[in-house]
């Protein structure tokens, strides 16, 4: 299927975009355009708190949640390519408290990048914890969930399907075998390369740049069993129609715990849309920024590579892409690559969720240049 629509200029963009904050469509937007090697385009639109008025930017920090599957796999590849992890070695290799599970078939770690373990995806929505709450013990909460979920829903490489789990074992697997915590081994050869100067497991320290407060449109008398529904702590204050959220962290950071702006994420997705390279900083290879972008189609409704996919539903668009959602309580994001435009979209929203297809369909519209 050919591209369809016209062309869009970015002065109609942005005017759709303040449409849909003005009418109260999502809260706060953060959007970032990525051309080739260059940032080429960069806004935000609304507000990243409503109560305080405090407009959002490009270096608004929002909860990554699931993007954040991106920097894991990006990390698990760059061990493999100096040699720490064999993609297809079994996962006790990396992180022996995967044995618990029963295999018919060894567990690989491109098993687990690839969606394709077996795993479950228990519901994550009790996994998070007000920001001024201590942090789990990380392989003690990844243990205890293979524990409840020691069954393989199918045999390892028979199909795929999205699993949170997965890539919290990934977690363990980067720790093991980079001999540091996967936070750690994340902010320094990943973060801090890129120069992702604002982005890591933890909200700022306070700056002139605001964090988001994340939103959920909620029927007013529908709160109390919405506050029950989550920890203590982590529901807010009404805001119209909307409950907001205090500020929050993710428990199990390998699947979903970056915090960060779309300025900042822009330079993770220049590097997956510039074959490993941002600047001067080689970070990985052409063949393996390929490989990760090489999704399968298999049974299910997302066709994946490694950390990457595109839904069943978009194999026939034009251009193609790949792409990594992340959305939870409060946000809604996406990183999506368009190889063949050499085009990147970084978004991300305060609000559970919205119609980004809208948005990302005017953005490849706009010939930019």
């Amino acid at each position: 299927m050919a591209r369809t629509g016209k062309p869009m200029s970015i002065e109609a963009l942005e005017a759709s975009l303040l449409e849909k904050v003005r009418t109260g469509t999502v809260p706060g937007l953060s959007v970032s355009v990525v051309k080739g090697d260059r940032v080429v385009w960069a806004r935000g639109f609304g507000f990243a708190d409503l109560a305080a008025s405090a407009p959002a930017t490009p270096a608004t920090s929002y909860l990554w949640f699931s993007m954040t599957k991106i920097a894991t796999a990006t990390a698990v590849v760059r061990l493999a390519e100096g040699g720490r992890i064999d993609l297809d070695a079994p996962v006790t290799d990396y992180f022996a408290g995967f044995s618990v599970v029963s295999q018919p078939r060894r567990v690989t770690v491109r098993h687990l990048l690839n969606h394709s373990s077996g795993l479950a995806n228990p519901l994550p929505i009790r996994w998070v914890r007000p920001a001024s709450a201590p942090a789990p013990d990380r392989q003690a909460f990844v243990e205890r969930l293979l524990a409840r979920h020691r069954k393989l829903k199918f045999t390892p490489g028979e199909r795929a399907v999205y699993t949170n789990l997965g890539y919290l074992v990934l977690g363990e697997v980067v720790s093991g075998a980079a001999g540091a915590s996967y936070e750690d081994y994340v902010r320094d050869k990943l973060v801090i390369p890129l120069g992702m100067e604002r982005t890591g497991f933890a909200y700022p320290e306070p700056t002139e740049h605001v964090a988001a407060t994340g939103y959920q449109p909620l029927w007013r008398p529908l709160t109390p069993l919405f506050r029950a529904a989550l920890p203590r702590g982590v529901v807010g204050r009404r805001q119209g129609r909307f409950v907001g959220f205090n500020p929050f962290y993710v428990n199990g950071p390998a699947y979903g715990g970056l915090v960060g702006g779309v300025d900042d994420d822009a330079k993770l997705v220049m590097l997956h849309l510039n074959g490993g390279r941002i600047g001067d900083a080689r970070l990985l290879s052409p063949e393996s920024v390929a490989l990760m972008q090489r999704v399968t189609p298999r049974e299910g409704k997302r066709d994946f590579g490694l950390g990457w996919f595109r839904s069943y539903e978009a194999r026939q668009r034009r251009p193609a892409f790949v792409e990594h959602l992340g959305g939870g309580a409060g946000f809604w994001n996406v990183m999506r690559i368009y190889r063949e435009e050499s085009l990147g979209v970084v978004m991300m929203g305060n609000i559970t969720s919205y119609d980004h297809e809208s948005i990302l369909d005017a953005i490849v519209r706009v010939e930019w240049t």
